[in-house]
This record gives structure tokens, sequence and C-alpha cells, in this order.
């Protein structure tokens, strides 16, 4: 399943306003642990169908990055409305995403 990529234009719409959870993950296009996770997460997509999957390019939505005080990429949030309910950095095989989802 495609992952969503959001801007700072597109957040509360996508994100903060979504009928169901958010995992929202701040990627970069250089970073080779974030290619992996994006087939990883692609498939954990299939997978949570009552969870909304989507990116935010950390490096072109810095503002948005720093707001989530994102210093690692990638950096996968689990949010409800406005609230965030869980955090994780770096590269997460499958098993830990589908567990890192159970809320």
């Amino acid at each position: 399943m495609e992952i969503k990529e959001i801007t700072g234009d597109n957040f509360q719409t996508e994100v903060t306003k979504a009928a169901q959870p958010v995992l929202l993950e701040f990627y970069a296009d250089g970073c080779s642990f974030c290619k992996a996770q994006l087939s990883v997460l692609e498939e954990a997509a299939e997978e949570a169908c009552d969870v909304k999957f989507v990116r935010v390019n950390g490096d072109k939505e810095r503002t948005l990055a720093g707001q989530f005080g994102v210093t690692v990429l990638p950096t996968i949030l689990i949010m409800n409305g406005e609230q965030i309910f869980r955090r994780i950095t770096g590269f997460h095989p499958l098993e830990e995403i589908l567990e890192f989802m159970e809320m």
C-alpha cells in the first residue's frame, strides 16, 4: 500500500483531523534506513487497516520536524488528533512496527 506524503500545508487535515489513529514517519530521501523502513511500513499498512499511514520529508519540512522534536531519521509517531501516543527512532522490522502500533 502506498503511503501518502504530507507537508505543513495539509498536516492538519491529514493528521490532527484524521478520523483514525495516524502512523507518521519523518524521513529523508538520502537516508538508507528510511528507504528500508518504507517497505516495512508499506507491509504494516496492509495489515493495519484501522491506522492511517503518512510520511513527512524531514529535510523539506524542517519546521514541522522541529515542532515534533525530530532529530533522528527515521522517526515514527503514533498520533490520535494532536496527541502523540508513541515515538520510536531508527529502523525497525515489521514485527516491532506492528507491536508499536498496538494501542
